[in-house]
């Protein structure tokens, strides 16, 4: 049952800022046209798709990271949790693009998810459930982007 404070932040979130939105889901522009031309383009080219569209996952996870880092400059009581967390995705996005793309975009994907399920857990005390949907949504599609990128490759 949430708290009466958790209670209160749901009750009075605002709604998503549209050019946030828009933005958000523009970011998946990369992941779509790095999926799509992992299955189009010539040989000679897809290592080169490959490595920016593992690259861009990366630079996503680390991003979905860092919100963790933002969060926990803005708790009042200091608490080690978000900052631990928050480098987290950071690491393993740099082991990624480390690997070869099949694994690395396996990576990516997973960790795609895995910041997701963190957030659903740490987005609601922040009075951030509002933005959840969105996160879903943008996991789903960069996720699979990253899958269709790692299954291109055999």
């Amino acid at each position: 049952m949430p708290s009466s404070s958790h209670a209160f932040a749901a009750a009075h979130a605002l709604p998503l800022n549209p050019v946030a939105r828009r933005l958000a889901y523009a970011g998946l522009a990369p992941f779509v046209l790095g999926a799509l031309l992992a299955l189009l383009v010539r040989e000679e080219a897809h290592p080169y798709v490959m490595m920016a569209l593992t690259g861009y996952g990366a630079v996503i996870v680390s991003f979905l990271g860092g919100i963790h880092w933002g969060l926990g400059m803005r708790g009042g009581v200091p608490s080690p949790s978000p900052f631990a967390w928050a480098v987290v995705p950071s690491l393993v996005a740099w082991i990624a693009v480390q690997m070869p793309a099949d694994a690395g975009l396996v990576i990516d994907a997973v960790m795609l998810v895995a910041c997701y399920l963190v957030d659903r857990r740490v987005y609601p005390g922040h009075g951030l459930s509002h933005w959840l949907t969105l996160r879903f949504r943008l996991t789903i599609v960069a996720a699979l982007c990253c899958l269709v990128g790692a299954a291109s490759t055999l």
